[in-house]
């Protein structure tokens, strides 16, 4: 079995609580993708169409900077990416986080939470940002998470 990372974005906790749920099944430590600038409530107002979240995603080449930038990530092999769907896709701050790292030869798994959608167009969106990788497009992980679904779930991708 491949070394697998459990990394995630997480603006209002819901994605935090399905990573750590996730790590604790993959048997590893869930690493938080941190935004430079912390989000509020009202940079997360979708509604809003002059909020941070709303501009950012408005501009698919805005990167937010991260919080830092030493995420182990050359010591996995298999790296689960978790974020909240913003607009049918990853958050910008995910390609952020893949253009920040050296990919290569990995495979990434893709998990998302949603009040509604799905994975939309996550994948593709995210291609772009990453070179030598190995994208998979994972599934939602919303509403109650048993370690063990994941466990199997996790097992059945024979990483």
């Amino acid at each position: 079995m491949n070394k697998a990372l459990v990394a995630y974005f997480s603006a209002s906790g819901t994605t935090a609580k399905a990573a750590k749920i996730l790590a604790k099944a993959v048997g590893t430590d869930p690493y938080e993708i941190k935004p430079a600038v912390p989000y509020t409530s009202a940079d997360l107002n979708w509604m809003d169409k002059h909020s941070r979240s709303s501009l950012e995603m408005g501009d698919p080449s805005f990167r937010p900077p991260l919080a830092d930038y030493n995420a182990p990530v050359a010591n996995y092999d298999v790296i689960f990416f978790g974020f909240p769907i913003w607009w049918y896709v990853a958050p910008t701050i995910i390609n952020t986080f893949l253009e920040s790292y050296d990919f290569s030869g990995k495979t990434i798994v893709l998990f998302a939470t949603s009040g509604g959608s799905g994975l939309g167009k996550a994948a593709s969106g995210l291609r772009g940002s990453v070179s030598g990788a190995r994208i998979l497009d994972g599934r939602m992980l919303n509403g109650r998470l048993s370690e063990a679904e994941l466990k199997n779930w996790f097992e059945g991708l024979n990483l």
